[in-house]
């Protein structure tokens, strides 16, 4: 891999990271103050997602019939650089929401990511993820929800308790899924796997196997599924398809959580 250069740096409140852009001419990186990746885009294909556990946080597809994903609503906490929101947008056509706390950030998407303005059906909510998702509008009213939450240190979570992810619960349609990336030198994998399995039951919940970067994505139903793996074979074949993602890979290091598994 070439060396990447620098692009921008950018920090104008105290109590926010430094953000910066790395690029090595083929893909373009979102730095938070560290050398830590926390987001990525192909400069070749902007609005494809690049980086291996971005692409399983879309695990999602295989528990809803394609033919309604452009019906649905897809909000995203934590906007890293906007891979997940552009492809919800471009790709899927769906009505995306992604909630972000730093100004900069935003604005470095806008600048340096391709990330569209906002529009009738792409918004961008600046705020504090835990406060917004209990307003109202959230309600009952989500499809798609993923979880991304890191601060410029990539320790752990930013927001990892039981009440939190039953927060995100709530935020789901009947069929609605939440998928979460954990990660992090000091998290713990089954602290957080308890305290989902808690939130949505153990039943509902489903894991892949980590990254090499050591990237766990977890995805949990509001309401469980019963889908034989024939089925979700059928789904991940026309997901790859349709949308590009290698979805047939993913049943390989892919399965339900084990009843007693997250407690």
């Amino acid at each position: 891999m070439a060396a990447r250069k620098r692009i921008s740096s950018t920090a104008t409140e105290e109590d926010l990271p430094q953000v910066s852009v790395s690029d090595d001419g083929i893909s373009r990186y979102l730095h938070l103050g560290t050398p830590w990746v926390q987001g990525s885009m192909k400069l070749k294909e902007p609005f494809e997602i690049d980086l291996e556990y971005v692409q399983r946080m879309m695990a999602w597809l295989l528990f809803v019939e394609p033919d309604s994903i452009a019906e649905r609503t897809a909000v995203q906490l934590g906007l890293g650089a906007a891979a997940l929101t552009k492809f919800h947008y471009k790709k899927l056509k769906m009505h995306t929401t992604a909630i972000e706390i730093n100004p900069l950030v935003v604005n470095i998407c806008r600048s340096w990511f391709k990330l569209p303005p906002d529009n009738d059906m792409l918004e961008v909510v600046l705020g504090d993820a835990s406060l917004e998702i209990l307003k109202p509008r959230w309600q009952g009213a989500v499809d798609a929800l993923q979880v991304d939450l890191y601060d410029h240190n990539a320790a752990a979570p930013v927001l990892d308790s039981a009440e939190f992810y039953a927060d995100c619960r709530n935020m789901l349609t009947p069929e609605g899924v939440m998928t979460v990336n954990l990660f992090g030198r000091a998290s713990s994998y089954q602290r957080s796997l308890d305290k989902i399995s808690a939130a949505f039951g153990a039943s509902n919940v489903w894991a892949f196997k980590p990254t090499r970067e050591g990237n766990t994505i977890v995805l949990a139903q509001r309401v469980a599924t019963p889908l034989s793996r024939e089925e979700l074979q059928s789904r991940a074949e026309a997901v790859q398809a349709r949308w590009g993602l290698p979805a047939t890979k993913w049943l390989k290091v892919f399965k339900q959580v084990e009843p007693g598994a997250g407690s």
